[in-house]
């Protein structure tokens, strides 16, 4: 019996990678843009014991052009995307689900492609870049979209983009940028109240949660210096997060997280096909080889956890 749930697999839908590279856009944080295909998806789910995945589109995400012009084509765009993994789901019953793609920083875009995603599509969550030409989640504009997705109660997968700055000759924005850019958002969500104004959200953050854990009461002291909250409940914030285990479950990584995330928060996590499948073996090989966790533990982290969130599954 396939075990567990995968909550970061990312889709390519052959017309937005050709879309992308029809506008100069070759890779993803420095990751050239992969092949993708259900087929080659469900291959790899079955050889890491993966019964079924929540895909999600990846960085750059649907809003290229910054102008005017932009919004309503990301709106055209997020739509084919969502219709297009939609019907991904639909084909192979009980495999996959999705994180619907929104619009932002097009907040009236987001709501509406939100509640098409979830009404008439099925959406198992919403996913929400990091950070979007520059506008970092728990941004006020972003308001009424987390209040939105508050009231349905939703989970809310983040994923990190570039950085707004130049990047670093050599250095590879998934390397190490993609961590800052998570750890950026988690602060901002938590810096402005977002996180306990709307506290019904499951947000789930990539990759450990970037520098979050390792970095979690260094984070707390700044925040601290802002005045009106207790250092437990700066850190109880900051632990309210979800996190998920891709490229991160290492001897090195995984034992902070371990000691920082609340019972029932860390889910198994992929990040195919941006990691390619030798990758995922060995992360997925370190996550069995884990002695810190028992068979329970291991069990949480493979399935149960997820469950919770995702009871459809």
């Amino acid at each position: 019996m396939r075990r567990r749930i995968d909550v970061h697999q990312h889709v390519l839908p052959p017309e937005y990678a050709a879309w992308l590279r029809a506008q100069g856009v070759h890779d993803a944080g420095g990751r050239e843009l992969p092949a993708w295909s259900a087929e080659e998806g469900l291959s790899v789910m079955d050889q890491h014991d993966i019964a079924t995945a929540i895909l999600s589109l990846s960085t750059p995400g649907v809003r290229l052009d910054p102008s005017e012009h932009g919004v309503g084509e990301a709106r055209a765009m997020a739509r084919r995307v969502n219709e297009f993994t939609a019907q991904v789901v639909r084909d192979h019953p009980g495999r996959f689900g999705f994180f619907a793609t929104l619009t932002l920083p097009d907040v009236d875009g987001a709501l509406a492609e939100a509640g098409h995603a979830f009404d008439a599509l099925g959406a198992a969550g919403v996913i929400l870049l990091a950070n979007t030409q520059g506008r970092y989640l728990g941004d006020p504009a972003d308001e009424p979209l987390l209040a939105e997705l508050d009231r349905r109660r939703a989970v809310v997968f983040v994923h990190p983009s570039v950085l707004p700055g130049p990047a670093v000759p050599g250095v590879p924005p998934f390397a190490a940028d993609f961590l800052l850019d998570t750890t950026r958002a988690a602060y901002r969500l938590v810096q402005s109240g977002a996180v306990r104004r709307h506290a019904n959200l499951k947000i789930i953050l990539s990759h450990a949660g970037g520098f979050l854990p390792y970095a979690s009461h260094r984070l707390m002291l700044a925040l601290l210096a802002e005045g009106g909250r207790s250092p437990g409940d700066l850190l109880g914030d900051l632990g309210s997060f979800y996190f998920d285990t891709a490229l991160s479950a290492s001897p090195a990584a995984l034992p902070s997280l371990l000691a920082f995330a609340k019972p029932g928060h860390v889910l198994f996590g992929s990040d195919w096909p941006y990691a390619p499948t030798p990758a995922v073996s060995y992360f997925t090989g370190q996550l069995d080889a884990c002695a810190a966790l028992d068979p329970n533990g291991h069990a949480a982290i493979d399935r149960t956890n997820a469950a919770t969130l995702f009871p459809q599954f």
